[in-house]
């Protein structure tokens, strides 16, 4: 297995059918060169379904144990934003949505994949929309609703989108989105779960629990053809060939279904 960075001009557009994947900003993080000091910014991702339906009010989502659920799926008939930068990207935002026919009220959900300022700084611009922020999910007007992300359960959103626990990096309540069926396989919109293509030498030091994230980061390889980075940009996941089975044992490993529980990975 080996990466290389996915070449193309900004904002970057995967096709997919059900949902198409735009990376509208690419993250960075620049030392400035006066102590450890860094300017940064985090990745920010449009999900865009290829028939957006028309969202019914979230006042009337169900309740009880699947009102988590059929709230998500509801929210995903529309534009899907994940991260928002930070607030003095704020401009730059508008900017790119705008470029894609995009207006801040047409996004029905935004995911933010942990709490830090570089990635959820402008929720304020999306108030009509439902927010999953690390694993607190929420209506309009602030309405919460449980849900099994704690549990290790992806949350279903879609055909082929799911939302994923990848703990790690801000802790134990990171999240990545992963959206399947795009022109290029599978992409992993993975926050800070991966900084950077090549980051190796440098993600632990900004991990809250290294572990966590080894684990996190090997589960996104083992599924993901396009990897979203927090920090850069998108990168491929290039697989070596499958050896054909022999007899009395094979060497052909399946690729993963979305949604699969932590598998082992290969070097």
């Amino acid at each position: 297995m080996r990466t290389e960075p996915l070449h193309g001009a900004s904002p970057l557009l995967v096709p997919g059918d059900p949902y198409s994947v735009v990376v509208l900003l690419q993250g960075y993080a620049d030392p400035e060169g006066v102590g450890d000091a860094v300017r940064a910014d985090g990745s920010v991702t449009l999900v865009l379904p290829q028939t957006r339906g028309p969202a019914s009010s979230h006042r009337e989502s169900p309740r009880g144990s699947g009102g988590a659920e059929a709230a998500l799926e509801e929210a995903a008939r529309g534009p899907i934003l994940v991260d928002t930068g930070g607030p003095w990207a704020q401009e730059a935002l508008l900017g790119a949505l705008a470029g894609q026919g995009v207006a801040p009220g047409d996004v029905t959900l935004v995911v933010g994949t942990h709490g830090h300022s570089d990635h959820i700084g402008n929720l304020g611009l999306f108030p009509g929309a439902a927010l999953l922020v690390s694993h607190d999910f929420c209506l309009p007007g602030g309405r919460y609703l449980p849900h099994g992300l704690g549990e290790g359960q992806p949350l279903r959103l879609g055909p082929g989108l799911e939302v994923w626990a990848t703990p790690g990096h801000g802790g134990q309540r990171d999240v990545s989105v992963v959206v399947a069926g795009t022109a290029l396989g599978t992409v992993v919109v993975a926050g800070d779960v991966f900084e950077r293509d090549g980051d190796e030498d440098s993600w632990q030091a900004l991990s809250e629990d290294p572990a966590a994230q080894e684990r996190s980061r090997r589960r996104v390889l083992v599924v993901a053809d396009v990897v979203v980075p927090g920090h850069g940009p998108p990168f491929r996941v290039l697989r070596e060939a499958s050896q054909p089975e022999t007899e009395g044992g094979g060497n052909s490993q399946q690729q993963p279904a979305v949604g699969d529980e932590e598998p082992a990975l290969h070097y």
